[in-house]
């Protein structure tokens, strides 16, 4: 009872904020409370730090990439892009949307595509005279998607990363199980994201009022040199990442490139366009005492029995087939994750598969469903996600204010066939490309 009313008080701290303490302080007085009461050890903080200090950095790196590139354009100049091919037709414009915003999570992970494509894309509505529930509709589109679409690589979420290291998947090994799981998703999520907004769509925009792509660049030298970067980074994703050269290192790298490129350090900053300190100081450092903090606070919670619940759960669930220990464990985590927020329930339940008796493929099974869970679970509720609190806050700095209770009602709708599709899809395709070993 102890650990868990730390863990409430760190939780009401994280999201309550007092006094602009920030969610990295918050949580680090939750760990620091934890550790003073006995409910975690000395020890625990060394294992807690080896899992997510990887995670943490490799978040960081590419948020100032993302932070980077949207300085430069590189993201408005693609919706502009985006806007004409929707040629002036509100039903094509919104699935080239959802796909972008899909893209853009892929690569620069849920978080970036929330916050970075959200302001342009309602900067470019109220540019062409969107009605507000239309507005609404391609808003919520560009949420939704950051989160569902957010499977594909390992650095395509924080949880992702943390899942990865924890049980030691592969860069191409995981891409080889969720790539096609995560075709699912962005599809079911385009499937209901139609069926519950397409009516609100206008018919026809006025193309005319958009201005030419190429107007957004700011930096031309980093928009050319932004692709053959990205392709490095996957490359060397793909090369090193076998060879247990950490995420962080190489995304580190690239965002030193993109940096020294953006300084224009070679000329002592003369030409630069883009101003570096605002950015360094808007990276997510916060992020990285959270990490620490609250999975301290959620490691001791786990430690005080939580992770045996787990253990019993995970193994009754196996016993009832390949289907229903998917989709349960990821129903699971997913319940987890809108409660408690999804990166101390990405923990508690790879604590809970790593302890549990499981046959090696009901064991790779629910490590996905996990992610999947813990990736589109949080859609749930506001508290799911700090990406999530973080695009409300940033909405309601562009004047839309979305309340808890008109959020929840529409993630209720949209989550549940999603998920539950994606689930199966992993149940159905993974026994495929990894096959239980015989004997």
């Amino acid at each position: 009872m102890l650990a868990f009313a730390i863990f409430v008080a760190t939780l009401v701290l994280v999201i309550w904020q007092p006094r602009g303490l920030g969610i990295g302080w918050s949580a680090l007085g939750g760990a620091a409370l934890a550790l003073a009461t006995g409910v975690v050890q000395i020890d625990d903080i060394a294992t807690v730090w080896h899992i997510v200090w990887d995670a943490t950095f490799t978040f960081v790196a590419l948020i100032i990439i993302s932070l980077i590139l949207d300085d430069a354009g590189c993201f408005e100049w693609a919706a502009r892009h985006i806007a004409r091919w929707g040629g002036g037709r509100g039903h094509r414009l919104f699935p080239l949307i959802v796909l972008l915003g899909a893209a853009i999570a892929a690569v620069f992970a849920n978080d970036g595509a929330a916050l970075l494509l959200t302001p342009i894309v309602i900067a470019i509505l109220l540019r062409l005279d969107f009605r507000p529930d239309a507005a609404l509709a391609f808003i919520i589109a560009t949420g939704f998607i950051a989160d569902t679409a957010s499977l594909p690589l390992v650095i395509s979420n924080l949880v992702n990363i943390v899942s990865a290291n924890y049980f030691s998947l592969t860069f191409t090994d995981y891409a080889q199980v969720m790539g096609p799981v995560n075709l699912v998703s962005i599809a079911s999520t385009l499937a209901v994201l139609w069926l519950a907004f397409g009516r609100r769509l206008p018919t026809r925009y006025p193309l005319e009022q958009l201005s030419a792509p190429a107007a957004a660049i700011r930096d031309r030298l980093v928009f050319v040199s932004a692709l053959p970067l990205l392709v490095l980074l996957l490359i060397a994703y793909v090369a090193l990442a076998a060879r247990g050269v950490p995420f962080a290192f190489v995304t580190g790298l690239v965002a030193a490139l993109l940096l020294a490129l953006a300084s224009r350090f070679w000329r002592r900053g003369r030409g630069a366009h883009i101003a570096l300190k605002p950015i360094l100081a808007g990276a997510p450092w916060q992020i990285v005492l959270f990490s620490v903090g609250m999975y301290i606070v959620v490691y001791g919670l786990g430690r005080a029995g939580l992770t045996d619940y787990g253990v019993q759960a995970l193994e009754w669930l196996a016993d009832r087939g390949t289907i229903l220990a998917t989709v349960g464990s990821g129903l699971l985590a997913a319940g987890l994750a809108s409660v408690m927020n999804n990166l101390p329930a990405t923990l508690l339940g790879a604590l809970a598969i790593d302890h549990a008796e499981l046959s090696h493929q009901t064991a790779q099974l629910m490590i996905y469903a996990n992610v999947i869970g813990n990736d589109l679970g949080p859609k749930f509720t506001p508290i799911g996600s700090l990406a999530t609190l973080l695009w409300l806050h940033v909405l309601a700095r562009k004047g839309y204010r979305i309340g808890w209770g008109q959020y929840m009602k529409i993630g209720l709708l949209l989550t549940p066939p999603v998920l539950i599709a994606t689930l199966l899809m992993l149940a159905l395709w993974l026994p495929l490309v990894s096959p239980a070993p015989s004997g």
